[in-house]
């Protein structure tokens, strides 16, 4: 990996906040993408269906984030409890 986009975190599983330009970016993007997406599926979906959509489609944001996310953290994801 060339430059990592995250910090591990230091307790626990995962990755801590971003130590790059391109993870805040990254981070900011589905930050925007979400009320982004509830707006496009309120006028596109029905309305008894608009909800479902919406939280399926939100899953699928935090998905491809977490993966890029894990992708890009430097030392990967794995459990931490501040010794290492």
């Amino acid at each position: 990996m060339s430059k990592p986009w995250f910090s591990p975190k230091r307790y626990g599983y995962g990755a801590g906040l971003p130590c790059s330009w391109e993870g805040w970016a990254l981070l900011a993007g589905l930050l925007a993408a979400i009320p982004l997406t509830r707006m496009a599926v309120d006028a596109l979906a029905p309305a008894a269906f608009a909800p479902t959509i919406w939280l399926a489609a939100v899953t699928g944001l935090i998905v491809v984030f977490a993966v890029i996310a894990r992708a890009r953290t430097d030392g990967g994801w794995r459990w931490r409890n501040g010794n290492n």
